[in-house]
């Protein structure tokens, strides 16, 4: 069931990198935040209540909650023309929280390609948290495509592995090593293509859009 929300999480970062290039309408995004946010925090709720108290499927359930209240907040806001404030140090404290949960994935559970995932997950919001929160918004093009690559790299690609039965636990340490040098050689291209040449004047159009990207 969590695989199920995975692959949705991976569409949900798509569409919202994309909405940070411009190219898809922020509150028509919206709703599709709205689904996501509501199945992130649908499934993480039966999961733990089906867990028996078991602490491991808790902890493992318990991280979705983070990506579900995004997404709500996300969608909620978009809607109503919100300050992006609010959601920017929310996803703060989601980048911190996600590094929690990388040591535990490394750690206590031994799925290190997920250690590495998370890891990705906690630079996706401490971005978020720069523009958002921060309003960096010269970051803007540079977050519309780590997110929209991290949708698939994260989500899509490992959801569509695991569903099929294609994810090898055997490969785990070499899936993370993999993962790991893909982000340091993708987000540092990127990095030097789109990083921040100078101020950009904000604009009320702008302003829409650079909302609606937040999602991730």
């Amino acid at each position: 069931m969590a695989n199920v929300g995975l692959l949705f999480v991976g569409a949900v970062l798509f569409l919202n990198g994309l909405m940070l290039l411009g190219k898809v309408d922020a509150r028509s995004a919206a709703i599709f935040n709205l689904f996501v946010g509501a199945l992130q925090v649908v499934t993480p709720t039966y999961l733990i209540i089906s867990a028996n108290q078991n602490p491991r499927l808790i902890l493992l359930a318990s991280g979705l909650f983070l990506f579900g209240f995004t997404y709500l907040y996300v969608g909620i806001g978009l809607l109503m023309g919100l300050d992006t404030t609010g959601v920017g140090y929310y996803s703060l404290f989601v980048s911190i929280v996600a590094l929690g949960y990388s040591y535990a994935s490394f750690r206590l559970i031994g799925d290190q390609p997920f250690g590495v995932i998370w890891l990705y997950w906690s630079f996706l919001w401490f971005l978020f948290f720069l523009l958002l929160g921060l309003k960096r918004e010269s970051l803007t093009t540079y977050t519309g495509w780590v997110t929209a690559i991290e949708g698939w790299v994260t989500g899509v690609i490992p959801a569509f592995l695991l569903l099929s039965g294609y994810w090898v636990p055997e490969n785990a340490q070499a899936t993370a090593i993999a993962l790991g040098a893909f982000a340091v050689l993708a987000f540092g291209g990127l990095w030097f293509t789109f990083r921040p040449k100078g101020p950009r004047r904000r604009t009320e159009e702008y302003d829409a859009g650079y909302a609606a990207g937040h999602t991730g």
